[in-house]
């Protein structure tokens, strides 16, 4: 059984930085693609940012873009989102979650596994 478990939320100022981790357990991490994502109250959840199993391939929401670093280490099957300059908008429940492939995806339905979610709320 493949677990995911987010680390490393909390509370930030609005432009702070913060940086969430996901480990895996249960089963090789690679070759499958990794992706965030994230739920506000009242709100559906939104695709934040994936990446490919070798690391070479992202992609983000308009919203993060220039702003969030998606980023793995399969030898620690952990990944890794770096959120800079953060704002109020930003504030949500953060999940990462294990694609059905190695093909990187915004669809919440291409994903098999999912954690528990790690709160990060920000200040204005």
């Amino acid at each position: 059984q493949v677990q995911l478990v987010e680390s490393g939320g909390g509370l930030v100022q609005a432009g702070g930085s913060l940086t969430v981790s996901c480990a895996a357990s249960g089963h090789t991490f690679s070759p499958y693609a990794m992706g965030w994502f994230r739920q506000a109250p009242g709100k559906e959840r939104e695709f934040v940012a994936a990446i490919s199993w070798s690391g070479s391939n992202t992609d983000y929401a308009d919203s993060v873009k220039g702003r969030f670093t998606i980023s793995r280490d399969n030898a620690k099957n952990t990944v890794y989102l770096q959120m800079n300059s953060l704002k109020s908008e930003d504030t949500a429940v953060y999940y990462c979650a294990e694609a059905v492939s190695t093909r990187i995806t915004a669809r919440r339905d291409e994903y098999k596994f999912w954690g528990q979610g790690t709160q990060v709320t920000v200040s204005s």
